[in-house]
């Protein structure tokens, strides 16, 4: 199969699971679901990627086996946070900006997770094609990744652990990794990006895999993550969320500032 043909059946995929999902979303009243189907949209692409592509087997299926992890982690996780809590803030209050139109546009929001799918699963199918013998930069890749997957589990836990506990309602989460940074989850997303520059600089228009990490920075800082969380995060904790604004680095873990007297 040609490459546009293997990157156009994953798309068509991911469409019309999206569509389905969104008719979902119609009955439940929570758009929450299209981040749960993204997450796993491009581990199973990844898999699709690594049964179709040339480049030597034993990285590409390091790869699918990478992507898989990373992706049952974060799904898994989202899908949890799906069924126990009411809708994401987020699209709560995308559904309240949009009014009478806010299910049409609902619907592009989808199709375009769907093309973000095949998007962010493109670099790991460029690391896949690297046909060179395995090297200290695949070991590197994989050291990485397991870095980015530990640190990504471990922000979500704390930040589960503090919003479960009734005492802590209307606070801020400072526990753990959340006093280095406002969001570690998202830097360590971003750095599990880096795992498949590594593994795939050496293949094919190898330099593209740099695709990942830069425009996951670009949708973190601009898109659909900071921006909206900390606007929610604002609304619902006010001045507490300033002043933690005000202390910690808003991605890259650092020690936080000191207030002043």
């Amino acid at each position: 199969m040609s490459v546009g043909a293997t990157l156009l059946v994953g798309w068509a995929a991911a469409a019309v699971v999206m569509a389905l999902l969104w008719l979902l979303q119609r009955r439940t009243g929570d758009a929450g679901i299209v981040d749960v189907a993204w997450a796993a949209g491009v581990g199973l692409l990844a898999f699709y990627f690594a049964w179709t592509s040339d480049g030597l087997p034993a990285r590409r299926w390091m790869v699918a086996a990478m992507a898989g992890l990373w992706a049952a982690r974060l799904a898994g996780y989202l899908l949890v946070r799906v069924l126990k809590l009411p809708e994401d803030g987020r699209y709560t209050q995308m559904r309240e900006d949009w009014g009478d139109g806010a299910q049409a546009k609902l619907f592009g929001f989808f199709q375009i997770q769907a093309f973000w799918s095949v998007l962010f699963a493109a670099p790991m199918w460029l690391a896949m094609r690297n046909a060179a013998p395995l090297s200290w930069t695949d070991w590197a890749g994989l050291a990485v990744f397991l870095v980015a997957l530990g640190g990504e589990t471990v922000a979500d836990r704390q930040l589960a652990r503090f919003r479960n506990d009734p005492s802590t309602k209307g606070q801020v989460c400072r526990d753990g990794l959340w006093r280095y940074s406002r969001h570690p989850n998202y830097f360590f997303e971003w750095l599990h990006w880096w795992a498949h520059v590594l593994i795939g600089w050496s293949a094919p228009w190898g330099f593209l895999t740099l695709a990942g990490p830069v425009v996951m920075l670009f949708f973190l800082f601009k898109v659909t993550g900071i921006p909206p969380t900390e606007a929610n995060a604002l609304r619902s904790r006010g001045e507490a969320y300033r002043e933690y604004q005000r202390t910690t680095s808003v991605f890259f873990p650092w020690p936080p500032k000191e207030e002043p007297t």
